[in-house]
């Protein structure tokens, strides 16, 4: 009786295994069986290149509306210009912490972003310099290309550096957002008196 049951189970299982084969077969070769998460692969928003009638113009990517702020910008409206230099030197002021942490910090991006060209102690001695690049003034005793000497440097000026460059000094805007600027501005600070 046992064996008996045994058969009836093992064929069963045969029957079941049989049948899912033959239904299997009979299935369109070209599908991928059912699809997890459908609009994954068949989505119902508009592709950012896409021709779409919601809108005047045809785009799905527009331009956002004049004088908005992308969430997590900061403005900085001080053009790139002698006189944006100046004014941001009268008008900016760093609101930062003067904490050791962020002096710590702004040693790290300095020695990370500036060094290359401004050296450790920011003489104008970097790595890049002693391969024939350029040298930068020394923060404690050159005179900057826009007049003055390099140690009255302001926050606005050192931060509008920064953000905009000058000479053969690109743009770090990209690199260090405007909290890590200002970090640097610090560092920069001390080096300016050594």
């Amino acid at each position: 009786m046992l064996a008996m049951n045994k058969i009836k189970i093992l064929g069963t299982i045969a029957v079941a295994i049989t049948a899912t084969i033959a239904i299997s077969s009979c299935k369109d070769k070209r599908s991928t069986g059912w699809e997890y998460a459908p609009n994954m692969y068949e989505h119902l928003a508009y592709d950012p290149d896409q021709i779409n009638d919601n809108f005047k113009d045809g785009k799905t990517a527009q331009v956002p509306p004049a004088g908005t702020t992308p969430i997590g910008f900061v403005r900085f409206d001080y053009p790139n210009s002698k006189d944006g230099y100046e004014k941001a030197s009268v008008e900016v002021k760093s609101t930062l912490p003067q904490t050791q942490a962020n002096f710590t910090e702004g040693k790290l991006l300095f020695t990370s972003y500036c060094s290359p060209c401004h050296g450790l102690s920011g003489k104008g001695d970097g790595l890049v310099v002693a391969h024939g690049f350029p040298a930068p003034p020394s923060y404690s005793t050159g005179v900057s290309s826009r007049g003055g000497n390099m140690k009255d440097l302001t926050d606005g000026k050192i931060y509008h550096t920064i953000t905009y460059g000058v000479n053969a000094m690109g743009s770090y805007a990209s690199q260090l957002d405007p909290t890590e600027r200002w970090k640097v501005v610090m560092y920069v600070h001390h080096l300016q008196t050594l």
